[in-house]
């Protein structure tokens, strides 16, 4: 099946190399197609890893054991595998894996563990090992290659590669922070988001990277949805090689660590709004505002109520400002709202104030914001000082298109 590039698209950023971080991609033919779909990343040795996970309950194997190994807190490989997910595919599922980690370990001669693998594709396949052996060991012995090719080889249903790229100084050092992701279709993460890594040659201790990368996370990957559904495979994983030479960050009490943090989450951020701009189908990305609830945590319920509602995403999808559909979806939410202090909006006009309509609304400028690429909604509840942002695209006949014909 082929898929047009999305309109929201953005070029593949000018990414360096980070010390320490070798890309190499092959073809494992994990289905029938003609590209690569194998990455290998080699990592040097004693390179800090944390990790952020899917909590959906029917995850897979690579999950699983990531989830475990990434408590050791160091790492020598990543193997991603492309066209099938290893999910739900019992033991056979976790033998694929744990021979990947096997055979990428003999040859570096490193424990297993510090082998992570991840998988995405269809679910319900166990990961043929005849095509994995082949596949690590033909990646193994291709020439190096760069960020663009590496992002290209782990998508799937995915029509443009993804990057994000900063830079931090920490005391006199600078360090770069790179990232590739992929991600278009069932993605609402509770975690992290489909599968994406960071790498950066900062020196930092595992403890204290995935506490950056947890709270990083909540402000990006688990701030965006496409269709509501969480992935059996997402992943996220940072890994920090420490080979730029900066004293070791422990804490925020060393120099460069708020600096470092926020280049993390620049990067995360970044790497989301593009999963999002890839939505399946998508022709609008949507950025939901919500402020006046009860708590922080309740304006983000609130604000994925609203950006997961078909209602909400196909009016905007056809330029409606049905600001009713709306209040029916903050209504559905659960959480503490007043229809008669409700306010809501379009890319900064007002179409209701406190539980109604503005006698001089004008629409004229709100369907002019609606016929953009990027629109904001927003909804001031008029409850407290709760506030919130969430990400998401519209729904269009593309999304159907692309997931009744998946498999095929």
């Amino acid at each position: 099946m082929d898929i047009e590039r999305s309109p929201l698209a953005r070029p593949f950023p000018d990414m360096p190399p980070v010390d320490g971080v070798t890309l190499r991609i092959a073809r494992a033919q994990y289905k029938n197609w003609d590209r690569c779909d194998l990455t290998y990343a080699e990592l040097a040795e004693g390179t800090a890893v944390a990790g952020v996970f899917t909590r959906n309950i029917c995850c897979s194997s690579e999950v699983e054991l990531g989830r475990e190994n990434v408590k050791r807190g160091t790492a020598r490989a990543l193997i991603v595998n492309a066209g099938n997910s290893n999910a739900f595919t019992g033991y056979r599922g976790r033998e694929a894996v744990e021979q990947i980690m096997t055979q990428v370990s003999d040859h570096l001669g490193c424990a297993k563990e510090e082998v992570f693998v991840s998988s995405t594709g269809v679910i319900g396949v166990p990961l043929p090992k005849d095509k994995a052996r082949d596949g690590v060991a033909a990646v193994l012995q291709t020439e190096p290659c760069g960020w663009e090719e590496a992002a290209s080889t782990i998508g799937t249903t995915d029509t443009f590669t993804k990057g994000a790229h900063a830079a931090a100084m920490l005391g006199e050092t600078r360090v770069e922070l790179c990232g590739i992701i992929k991600g278009s279709g069932m993605i609402a993460p509770d975690m992290a988001t489909m599968l994406g890594y960071i790498f950066t040659d900062a020196a930092i201790v595992p403890a204290f990277l995935q506490e950056l990368l947890s709270e990083a996370t909540k402000g990006s990957f688990n701030a965006i949805t496409v269709d509501s559904d969480t992935s059996t495979s997402d992943t996220v994983l940072a890994f920090a090689t420490g080979k730029a030479g900066n004293p070791l960050i422990q804490s925020f009490d060393d120099p460069g660590a708020d600096a470092f943090a926020a280049a993390l989450k620049d990067v995360c951020r970044q790497l989301a709004h593009l999963v999002v701009r890839d939505g399946e189908g998508a022709q609008k990305f949507i950025e939901v505002r919500v402020n006046g609830a009860v708590s922080d945590d309740s304006a983000h319920r609130i604000a994925l109520a609203i950006a997961n509602s078909p209602l909400v995403k196909t009016a905007i999808a056809g330029g409606d400002a049905n600001w009713g559909r709306v209040v029916m979806a903050v209504g559905k939410a659960g959480e503490p709202a007043d229809r008669d202090k409700l306010s809501i909006g379009f890319g900064g006009h007002w179409a209701a104030k406190n539980g109604q309509p503005l006698a001089d609304y004008n629409e004229v400028p709100v369907a002019e914001h609606l016929r953009g690429e990027d629109v904001t909604l927003e909804v001031d509840i008029g409850l407290g000082n709760g506030r919130a942002i969430v990400w998401t695209c519209d729904l269009t006949h593309g999304y159907i298109s692309i997931n009744a014909d998946y498999r095929s």
